[in-house]
């Protein structure tokens, strides 16, 4: 079943480049978006997010740049500062297993909703610019699209586990 569903995919894009190329390109977004994850990891890592209250440092400056009474406002002083220091662990190590899952194809759909919540929760606390919505969107497209069976280990894990959310 699975040879014949691979010989088919190969014969539709064959006959239909434009497929294609979209597919390439949908693919290098999502090794472009893990890269920037992967980037957040390390650049957190190596400035010491994880053992020390610059989490915290930034969420009280950002907090007296933002209006009083404002939802990013409250979003910080209620949650995000009295919980800097685990959301510094949940956010590196969570960039971390987004960006190696999406590089090696793994969960990509559970991977990239778990990529938009932590993009939610950045513009929530009021560092919301411009790159973000590429991002949620993106994340979105990556969480209908099935680019782990195009490129990664979903699809093998699929063929194992075909009733398990985690490969669909």
């Amino acid at each position: 079943m699975y040879a014949e569903h691979r010989q088919r995919v190969y014969r539709e894009m064959k006959h239909n480049p434009l497929k294609k190329v979209g597919i390439i390109v949908f693919l290098v977004g999502r090794y472009l978006f893990a890269a920037f994850f992967l980037y957040g990891f390390w650049r957190k890592l190596t400035k010491g997010w994880l053992w020390s209250d610059l989490m915290l440092g930034f969420f009280t400056q950002r907090f007296g740049e933002l209006p009083a009474g404002s939802f990013q406002a409250n979003y910080l002083e209620h949650f995000a500062i009295p919980l800097a220091f685990p959301i510094a662990w949940i956010v590196t190590v969570g960039e971390l297993i987004i960006g190696l899952s999406l590089m090696a194809g793994f969960a990509v759909r559970i991977n990239a909703a778990f990529a938009l919540f932590l993009v939610l929760n950045f513009a929530a606390g009021g560092y919301y610019n411009l790159s973000l919505p590429p991002f949620m969107i993106f994340s979105v497209l990556m969480m209908l699209l099935p680019s782990g069976h195009w490129l990664g280990l979903d699809k093998q894990l699929h063929q194992r586990y075909p009733d398990s959310i985690w490969f669909k």
